[in-house]
């Protein structure tokens, strides 16, 4: 049996890590809700792939590390750690080449040992504050 904790932690090893779409059909539901934080909510595989690809653009070797798990039968919560190189347009401010880092934390439903949602709040001005002015003026 998949438990909430597995499913999480390969979310974010497999998925957000490696950038594995497969394990994404495994793991997400259909109906898959997505609410991160550094956009707007995706519905279903295809619009959290888009978002996937967009942090990837913009964030070289983005990164994703699990600083604690806590899981219930339906449900799991993480503090995370993100991390990456700026390397694309990121909140209107240009590359920069800089790492940039920021925590988080992240609320999982887990349906039928699928991930059916998650809500992702992330410490947003802590990365507009490393984009610098660019991104700043977005306060």
């Amino acid at each position: 049996m998949t438990t909430p904790r597995d499913l999480v932690e390969s979310f974010y090893d497999d998925v957000w890590n490696r950038r594995d779409v497969d394990a994404a059909r495994r793991i997400l539901a259909p109906d898959f809700r997505f609410r991160g934080s550094l956009g707007p909510e995706k519905r279903g595989l295809d619009g959290f792939v888009t978002y996937l690809d967009a942090v990837h653009t913009a964030l070289g070797g983005f990164t994703c590390i699990i600083e604690d798990l806590v899981e219930t039968p339906g449900r799991a919560a993480a503090r995370m750690l993100f991390r990456g190189v700026h390397q694309g347009e990121l909140f209107g401010a240009p590359a920069t080449g800089k790492m940039i880092e920021w925590s988080g934390a992240a609320f999982f439903t887990v349906r039928q040992e699928q991930i059916s949602e998650l809500w992702v709040l992330g410490d947003v001005d802590a990365v507009k504050w490393q984009l610098g002015p660019a991104a700043a003026s977005d306060f």
